[in-house]
């Protein structure tokens, strides 16, 4: 499934929140941004979060608060204007909040009632352990890539690598972004020598299986390409976590198709001894017992997730990661065929 990228991201692109606030001012600007702004503009926030978004934020200079409030208010400006003016400089304000986000755990409660399948990751982790060099890559279609985030920032791979690089201030870590829109196992088999195994990567989080959902591909086939790229990364000496569809809209609408998509890829990941992450029972956990809506953690295509949930993947992968870590240096010999998911 392809996607062009809205232009209303390229609104804040290579501009500071200072500037952008500055720039918000113009009569010009203002409207264009407003009109490329999602129709819930809080909906990346952090689920309780919206009511913070509408405090004085003291990390707004002054100067940009006194210019850009008396742009909003100034009676000589036309309504719907003032209006535009309001709508954008709120946008830039949150956006600006949330960058700091990437620096910090965001609100993520632990699952509960969700599959064990995560399993060990005693190559990464021994690396880790020594202080060597740690080389992760993240493989997958859309939501690797970050399509829903505001920012690149705060994709998974790059909120992943920020955790990492935090839990482990003196390690050299690289964390590689493979995600490409529209692409499922087919796809990724034809990239999968080049992008992932010629870089010699530690780890390797696959996320496959959405984009076969949506498209009707053949269970069958898709189950063999994923069997045979899980053999060609084990053969060069990664270790390998898949990960599974999104519970969104989008998909759970096809719920047979769903569910044996995500029963396959189990399957695949028990025969051929690797982890799994169960995205698709961890977001349906933030829903069904957490009660969060849907919109708080998936964007409005019904489909991709937002920062929140984004934010909130990649730290229950961050963390096992770091517990296989402390595993290996207390001396636990974790056999590689026992998967257990070890929440926050």
């Amino acid at each position: 499934m392809s996607f062009a990228v809205p232009f209303r991201r390229t609104c804040w692109r290579g501009v500071s929140a200072v500037a952008a606030l500055v720039l918000l001012t113009s009569a010009s600007i203002a409207p264009l941004c407003a009109q490329t702004a999602q129709p819930d503009q809080h909906a990346a926030l952090s689920p309780g979060a919206r009511a913070e978004a509408a405090k004085p934020d003291p990390a707004t200079p002054a100067a940009a608060t006194s210019a850009t409030s008396t742009a909003a208010t100034d009676p000589a400006m036309p309504v719907d204007q003032r209006s535009a003016t309001a709508r954008a400089v709120d946008k830039v304000k949150q956006v600006a909040k949330a960058a700091g986000d990437i620096f910090h755990r965001v609100p993520c409660l632990q699952p509960k009632g969700v599959p064990d399948t995560m399993g060990s990751l005693p190559h990464v982790a021994a690396k880790l352990a020594a202080g060597k060099p740690v080389v992760i890559v993240a493989f997958g279609s859309s939501s690797t890539q970050g399509y829903g985030s505001t920012s690149p920032e705060f994709t998974y791979p790059n909120r992943l690598d920020t955790q990492l690089r935090r839990q482990y201030p003196s390690a050299d870590i690289t964390v590689l972004n493979r995600g490409k829109g529209g692409d499922d196992a087919p796809e990724m088999m034809k990239r999968l020598q080049s992008e992932v195994i010629d870089v010699h990567p530690d780890l390797v989080i696959w996320q496959v299986g959405t984009n076969a959902v949506l498209r009707n591909l053949d269970p069958g086939e898709t189950g063999k390409q994923v069997e045979d790229g899980v053999a060609r990364i084990q053969a060069a000496g990664s270790d390998i976590v898949l990960v599974d569809p999104q519970y969104s809209p989008r998909v759970t609408e096809r719920p047979e198709s769903a569910r044996g998509m995500v029963k396959l890829l189990g399957r695949i990941a028990a025969l051929r001894h690797v982890g799994i992450f169960p995205r698709f029972e961890v977001m349906r956990d933030w829903h069904e017992r957490q009660a969060i809506p849907i919109n708080d953690f998936v964007i409005a295509d019904g489909l991709h997730m937002n920062d929140w949930g984004y934010a909130c993947f990649a730290q229950l992968l961050g963390d096992d990661i770091i517990r296989s870590v402390g595993q290996v240096r207390a001396g636990v010999n974790v056999p590689a065929d026992v998967r257990t998911y070890r929440p926050m």
